[in-house]
């Protein structure tokens, strides 16, 4: 299993690459259980997300430990995360699909951003949410939660396999999210899936064009001898 840092060159061919491709490409692979669910983009500005990811885990919340005062310790495993994460990567939180709470806040959020964090992704809720929906930065949540985390989630790890969104994630997996939501990659196949992820996208551009004009789809979608050889030569005229 490859733990080489992502490449810039695959890094921007998965930023051009919708999730939708991505989730046939891994089912092509035999991975079904990759696209996160009931996590939804928040921000509407900023680029697409493509990151390595560096985990945060929660675990219910118990009224006699989770007080504000822990906050002040600067190994807390929330505090600690916004401060360890690495450029590039992505800030992939598990509060167990439970948006009761929020896993941040928009100072925390803000903060990830700053250290040239790749996003934040939680399915479970975000407080401040209309302040980072104003962010110019990719942002995804299980929804808008006003209260602070203490009052429904523990943080007990960094950078450990956590679930999200119902999907495992590997510290280290790639992380691609769009306007349709976000994907999971595992980091050994995420060079062969941006290769040919990208030449499935511009098959399905040659097919989306032959079917705005007026072409059938027997034969075109899935492609047939004649198709492909006309996508060939369609490619080589671009």
């Amino acid at each position: 299993m490859s733990t080489e840092p992502l490449s810039p060159e695959t890094r921007a061919l998965l930023s051009q690459i919708s999730t939708a491709t991505l989730t046939s490409q891994l089912m092509a692979r035999g991975l079904r259980n990759t696209f996160m669910q009931k996590v939804h983009r928040l921000t509407t500005g900023g680029p697409s997300m493509v990151g390595e990811a560096f985990t945060l885990r929660y675990i219910p919340a118990r009224e006699d430990i989770d007080v504000s005062a822990v906050f002040e310790d600067r190994n807390h495993p929330q505090r600690k995360a916004v401060e360890t994460i690495p450029q590039g990567h992505v800030l992939v939180i598990d509060c167990r699909q439970d948006i009761r709470a929020a896993g941040a806040g928009s100072i925390l959020v803000t903060r990830t951003m700053m250290r040239g964090a790749a996003g934040v992704v939680t399915d479970g809720g975000l407080r401040d949410s209309p302040t980072i929906e104003a962010l110019d930065y990719p942002v995804y949540y299980g929804g808008r939660a006003a209260p602070t985390n203490l009052t429904r989630h523990h943080a007990v790890d960094i950078n450990v396999p956590i679930g999200c969104g119902d999907v495992p994630v590997y510290p280290g997996d790639i992380i691609v999210g769009d306007r349709e939501g976000v994907v999971v990659i595992p980091r050994h196949l995420a060079d062969e899936v941006a290769r040919q992820g990208t030449e499935q996208t511009l098959m399905e551009d040659f097919v989306t064009e032959r079917v705005l004009a007026g072409q059938s789809i027997f034969g075109l979608y899935p492609p047939n001898a004649e198709t492909v050889a006309a996508f060939e030569a369609w490619k080589k005229g671009r």
